[in-house]
């Protein structure tokens, strides 16, 4: 089974085919395709392709919907002081269910070498 290791939102997510995963909150529609081109790793069996990213590498995946993570709490206190506070955030988050994994051709590669 093919699977690849990509980066958006400044974190890095491994991803296959059909996977559906929420990544930070990206600027598209629901519905809508989008390109994932910051592809670190490609493993499919023995073949494994690493780069930092990989060139001509892509994941295309399309916008499932657009939503809110569980809400953070974070509680301040200090004893015996009369003080306490509390914050929290919600994280908002793009779904994204993962249709293809390509590598790019093995033509623009050899041209690049030479």
């Amino acid at each position: 089974m093919a699977f690849a290791i990509i980066k958006t939102g400044g974190r890095q997510y491994r991803v296959a085919e059909g996977d559906t995963i929420d990544v930070d909150l990206l600027p598209t529609e629901a519905g809508k395709q989008v390109v994932l081109s910051d592809v670190l790793f490609y493993a499919d069996g023995e073949n494994v392709t690493h780069g930092t990213p990989i060139d001509g590498a892509k994941v295309t995946a399309q916008v499932v919907e657009q939503r809110k993570d569980k809400k953070i709490i974070a509680f301040k206190f200090k004893r015996r002081k009369g003080y306490h506070r509390t914050v929290g955030h919600r994280r908002k988050l793009t779904r994204l269910k993962i249709k293809s994994i390509s590598l790019g051709s093995s033509k623009a590669k050899k041209e690049k070498a030479s």
